[in-house]
């Protein structure tokens, strides 16, 4: 293998270093593209007879495409293959992990899932958006909780109005 500078590399002078993560990264396609195809199997024919394909076609397609592309990565990963840094990124990649963001963030995610059905779309997402606004460095938090229930009552009537898809209204059942 010739370098840039035309100085000959041999296979054992290649950085082989491996990083584990991306195992995981694979591990958790494979089991999201499981999910998935197992999930649309599940799924009644009737369930919307209007579509020549089907409700099961595009989840599966998905998954099979998620447990391909994992397999391909987890062969290429032994190989050295690695991704190249956008040449913007503004990340420094020898810092640690922030792991009370990643557990906060988790966190407003379970609150939305507990929180959806009781207290509406509306207002457990804007919450969320505003949460996550907050976990992630904002430091305006009335901002955040205004913008946050702009973006849940817009999202909800884009999902109610737009799609057609109702989302809990919760207590504010009624008034939306």
């Amino acid at each position: 293998m010739t370098t840039e500078t035309g100085v000959d590399k041999t296979p054992k002078d290649i950085d082989r270093t491996q990083d584990r993560g991306q195992y995981v990264v694979c591990a958790v396609c494979v089991a999201v593209g499981i999910f998935l195809i197992v999930d649309a199997l599940r799924i009644a024919d009737g369930f919307a007879k209007v579509d020549p394909v089907g409700p099961r076609l595009f989840p599966m397609v998905i998954g099979v495409v998620l447990i391909v592309l994992s397999v391909i990565l987890a062969i290429a990963i032994p190989r050295g293959s690695k991704g190249e840094a956008d040449a913007g990124e503004d990340i420094d990649p020898t810092m640690k992990s922030d792991w009370r963001t990643v557990g906060l963030l988790i966190a407003l995610f379970v609150a939305v899932i507990v929180l959806v059905n009781p207290l509406g779309w509306t207002i457990a997402g804007g919450l969320f958006f505003a949460g996550t606004a907050t976990v992630l460095g904002s430091k305006h938090y009335v901002r955040n909780v205004v913008i946050g229930a702009v973006l849940g009552v817009l999202s909800f009537y884009a999902f109610y109005s737009g799609l057609g898809i109702p989302l809990p209204a919760g207590i504010l059942d009624g008034i939306l």
